[in-house]
């Protein structure tokens, strides 16, 4: 018979302490030709990343989502945060993203991974969404990377809800957006790396 593990609640992670996020300095934003060639050079070899997008928010009722406007990737030190406007910056996180030697790991991929097919025209390999690996392990309900944090680290994961619902298409990223965007896909790769799966 399968155990079943409780995710702590909202209460119980607020009493935590934070979990360390990535800085500013330890992130990149790729929005040119240059950076993402840059960006691609630095990853070449990498086997194991962090992921996740953000797409602008849609307000209206029959409005249409156009995202993701940005895909997230990250290292144990290093973010990227490639901006989707660029056709450059498209072909280079598409080919990270269609790389079967590179395990991209993030929190509920169902639906990135449809808006990455959509917009790129990519179907991303090696995605491993990390709710299933803790289903696996006796979790019920999906974990996310605010729980997962508080279970594997004893940490609290902090979100701003002011950058969750912020315009992701902007041509300029708010320091709120990049910290925000880079450490979703850090926290997720570091509990990835803490389950052992590497």
């Amino acid at each position: 018979m399968t155990e079943h593990f409780l995710t702590p609640g909202k209460e119980e992670i607020a009493l935590l302490e934070p979990f360390e996020r990535l800085a500013l300095g330890q992130i990149q934003v790729i929005a040119t030709a240059q950076q993402a060639t840059s960006a691609l050079q630095e990853l070449a070899g990498v086997t194991a990343l962090g992921f996740d997008t953000e797409s602008k928010p849609t307000f209206a009722k029959n409005e249409a989502s156009y995202g993701p406007h940005i895909v997230q990737l990250s290292t144990v030190d290093r973010a990227y945060i490639f901006q989707l406007e660029d056709a450059d910056c498209r072909r280079a996180v598409a080919l990270l993203l269609e790389a079967h030697s590179i395990i991209k790991a993030g929190f509920g991929l169902g639906d990135d991974r449809r808006r990455i097919t959509a917009k790129l025209g990519v179907d991303p390999q090696g995605v491993l969404d990390l709710n299933t690996v803790f289903r696996t392990r006796g979790y019920r309900k999906d974990m996310g990377v605010r729980g997962a944090v508080a279970v594997m680290f004893n940490k609290r994961f902090i979100k701003s809800r002011k950058a969750t619902t912020s315009n992701w298409a902007n041509a300029r990223l708010s320091e709120a957006q990049v910290i925000y965007a880079a450490n979703d896909a850090y926290a997720a790769l570091r509990v990835f790396k803490e389950l052992g799966l590497d």
